[in-house]
């Protein structure tokens, strides 16, 4: 590598990156076609997505088979390049299919947008008055994604905690509870604390730093259980199991699973 610095490569159009990287490399543009845009992907799509794109990557695409979900058959797509994952998951589906398939619960999809006020004068009154305004702040945070509130989700709650101790000094912490549907939720959450982030220092009369969607997602949980029968082979290796575990066991504490090679456990 002769430079990993390279101005302005984010201006540049693909095939000056290509000859950037080239040069920085010391590979061959011709080297560097593999990463031309293959499949369904087109260039011009990927330099929209993300930064600095030169091309795009495939995956195999396989199919996980065997799945039931809450009484309902499904087939699993799995874009992955490591051999046997594909077959192995559909084995185990099948196993798991044996004893009533999977059997799953979740709560509301609830995400948490962060601010972060900082100078604020007092702190237990600002935390008042959060609360008193809580009902338009929210009203106000509704209206950031309309197709978000069409299907049903939108800003659900505000929550404000007191920091009275940290390295930089005492804070507020405002959480903005917002429901995000089946989608990942960050532009709609990033957007609606850029949005009230001036109401909240007004109210608060301090500073908000920062705003940003939070990796926690406690309040969005997904809960698995299933139920799967022991096949006749998988207890000849211990009979005393057979008899004390039955025909059926829970996932939450499998016993210890010897499988064949990959190559016979494949599910067509």
């Amino acid at each position: 590598m002769a430079n990993s610095r390279i101005p302005g490569f984010y201006n540049k159009s693909l095939a000056d990156r290509l000859a950037a990287i080239a040069k920085s490399s010391g590979l061959t543009v011709e080297e560097l076609t593999i990463f031309q845009t293959q499949g369904g992907l087109p260039a011009d799509a990927a330099d929209h997505m993300v930064e600095n794109v030169i091309g795009s990557f495939a995956l195999p695409l396989g199919i996980g088979l065997n799945f039931q979900v809450n009484g309902k058959d499904v087939l699993i797509p799995m874009a992955i390049e490591e051999p046997s994952v594909v077959a192995g998951a559909s084995f185990m589906a099948k196993l798991i299919r044996a004893g009533g398939g999977f059997q799953a619960t979740t709560t509301a999809p609830l995400m948490i947008g962060q601010m972060q006020v900082l100078e604020v004068p007092n702190l237990h009154e600002a935390r008042l008055k959060l609360f008193e305004h809580k009902s338009e702040l929210l009203a106000e945070a509704d209206e950031i994604d309309p197709v978000l509130k069409k299907f049903g989700g939108g800003a659900r709650d505000l929550e404000v905690r007191i920091i009275d101790d940290s390295p930089i000094g005492s804070f507020l912490v405002v959480h903005l509870i917002y429901d995000v549907r089946d989608a990942m939720g960050a532009n709609a959450v990033n957007t609606a604390c850029e949005r009230l982030a001036p109401r909240v220092e007004a109210i608060t009369g301090g500073k908000v730093h920062l705003r940003i969607l939070s990796n926690l997602a406690e309040s969005a949980s997904r809960a698995p259980d299933v139920r799967f029968r022991l096949m006749n082979w998988l207890l000849t290796a211990s009979p005393a199991r057979k008899c004390a575990t039955g025909s059926s066991l829970r996932m939450h504490s499998p016993p210890p699973i010897h499988t064949a090679p990959p190559h016979t456990t494949r599910e067509s």
